[in-house]
């Protein structure tokens, strides 16, 4: 890669600023030993949310709260975030982070547990979008899942999908990289979304659900 290109990357990632209540969340996940999405990772959910008029939006991995900032600041004012985690620790940093940034409790939805035995629980085709940050060896069933609770026109979203540039290279043979790799295929074949892999920080993968 030119050092004009990693340049440019680099500017587009830091292009929209973040406010105290961000670098605050943002800290704390640092603090916790988490990595958050970036910057310009954060403001393509933002943009994907207001552009679909998001209402309804289920995010997978909570962490300290720095992507349902910027979710929720997308989404509809009467919008509802429901967010899954593993760990209630972390839900409790998130919920502080959303009330610093000026959110009503009524705004979101915590839901503690692992992804797989929530999600089933969820209304079928009741979602905007679905944003997806957590176990990378699970993504696969996590589209499948996904696909079932947006409705039409709806978004999915996968963060961390270059793995760090190991799912880049075919040297890598690890479980991760093999996991991304098949999802990324399964994604891109899928007639069911349109698709799109969009290189913000370490890759985020989306794709529109077709009617």
């Amino acid at each position: 890669m030119t050092g004009n290109r990693q340049a440019s990357w680099a500017f587009a990632d830091a292009f929209v600023a973040e406010d105290d209540a961000l670098i605050r969340a943002r800290a704390r996940s640092h603090a916790s030993g988490l990595r958050p999405v970036s910057p310009g990772t954060g403001a393509a959910l933002r943009l994907l949310a207001a552009a679909g008029n998001a209402k309804y939006v289920v995010e997978i991995g909570t962490g300290t709260g720095v992507s349902g900032i910027h979710l929720m600041r997308g989404m509809r004012h009467d919008g509802v975030l429901t967010t899954v985690d593993t760990e209630p620790d972390r839900q409790q940093l998130a919920r502080e982070a959303y009330r610093e940034a000026g959110f009503a409790a009524n705004r979101s939805r915590f839901i503690p547990g692992a992804a797989l035995d929530v999600l089933p629980r969820l209304t079928d085709g009741a979602y905007d979008l679905v944003f997806c940050d957590s176990d990378r060896l699970e993504y696969l069933d996590y589209l499948d899942e996904s696909l079932r609770l947006l409705r039409p026109g709806g978004v999915v979203c996968f963060e961390g999908v270059f793995a760090q540039g190991r799912a880049l290279d075919a040297a890598h043979q690890d479980s991760e990289s093999l996991a991304v790799r098949d999802l990324m295929r399964a994604v891109r074949d899928s007639p069911r979304v349109s698709p799109v892999l969009l290189p913000t920080d370490d890759g985020l993968l989306c794709a529109v659900r077709r009617p």
